[in-house]
């Protein structure tokens, strides 16, 4: 029998959408749950409710001003976020709030040692900075796993994976100078793709040099390019005994995405959940928590996240 895993949906993650005009809109969940449930997945996992994280705990990782502006702008529901891809809608605190919480939740779910794996799929908001959005990101929900896995879990080597066509500059950056956060990020190369960063040569500042590995791929990029690429990631990693492993499994970076331009297959989704299992089970007791990151075709997005949640589950 497949090993249970902690599977987070809900009314509350599927309202985190910019409508139905945006490129994150609100049938992404739901794309994803119908197609789980026709494929029988949803029997073999544990279902979790969503669950809204408290202020102290989103300021782990953002600044008060900034969840402040949040709350304001939630209260008014006008304006922007940021330049202009994240508008505000009335209640947007409190759905990204659900999306912070939830993550957390399985965190907690995961060192409490009553599950080994967890899954939410509307979540991995990896470009939100701590005092400001970006990228239709609120609020940083890996950023703030990351800051309470070291404090009040007191990790020191937190790994961090990113498959999302997009570069995770939201927690590059924040943490380039850490050594305790293990970064490993495939994306398409900056030239080419917002947000422009995260090119080859950075690979951290300070004490944090080494434990960062960029890895821009060209526009086009196929399975074969990522299968190439991935042995440098798992290196860093093995080499690094991470004590939890967190995934960005972003579906953006599969062939037919709207507003990216890799051509990825599921394959690649699938192959990651699956390795990183194996390290997770080598060096971290299993530890591994994934989020669904972007994804903006929702056939795309459907397949990418099942091929993920049927590998977590190791369902062949």
């Amino acid at each position: 029998m497949p090993q249970s895993v902690a599977l987070y949906v809900g009314e509350e993650l599927g309202r985190y959408s910019f409508g139905h005009d945006h490129p994150f809109g609100p049938r992404r969940q739901a794309a994803f749950w119908d197609a789980a449930r026709e494929s029988g997945l949803d029997i073999w996992t544990r279902l979790c409710n969503p669950v809204q994280a408290f202020q102290p705990a989103i300021e782990r990782f953002h600044t008060q001003e900034y969840v402040a502006r949040v709350q304001r702008l939630s209260k008014e529901g006008r304006g922007h976020l940021d330049a202009g891809d994240t508008p505000a809608f009335k209640g947007v605190y409190e759905v990204a709030s659900f999306v912070v919480g939830s993550v957390l939740h399985a965190v907690q779910e995961i060192m409490d040692r009553r599950t080994r794996r967890a899954f939410i799929p509307i979540a991995g908001l990896h470009h939100a900075r701590p005092e400001r959005a970006a990228g239709f990101c609120v609020f940083n929900d890996l950023g703030v796993a990351i800051e309470t896995l070291k404090h009040n879990y007191g990790l020191s080597r937190i790994a961090y994976v990113d498959i999302d066509a997009h570069h995770g500059d939201g927690i590059y950056y924040p943490f380039e100078a850490d050594p305790s956060v293990i970064f490993a990020d495939t994306h398409e190369d900056g030239h080419f793709l917002y947000p422009g960063t995260g090119h080859a040569h950075e690979r951290g500042k300070g004490t944090g040099t080494g434990v960062k590995l960029n890895i821009p791929l060209p526009p086009g990029a196929r399975d074969e390019d990522f299968f190439a690429v991935w042995p440098a990631v798992e290196e860093l990693l093995r080499a690094q005994k991470p004590e939890f492993i967190l995934l960005q499994g972003g579906a953006d970076s599969i062939a037919g995405d709207p507003i990216t331009h890799m051509e990825f297959s599921p394959r690649v989704h699938a192959f990651t959940t699956t390795r990183l299992i194996a390290v997770a089970e080598d060096l971290c007791e299993g530890r591994l928590l994934v989020t669904g990151g972007g994804g903006y075709n929702l056939n795309n997005l459907a397949k990418g996240w099942t091929a993920i949640l049927r590998s977590l589950l190791e369902i062949n």
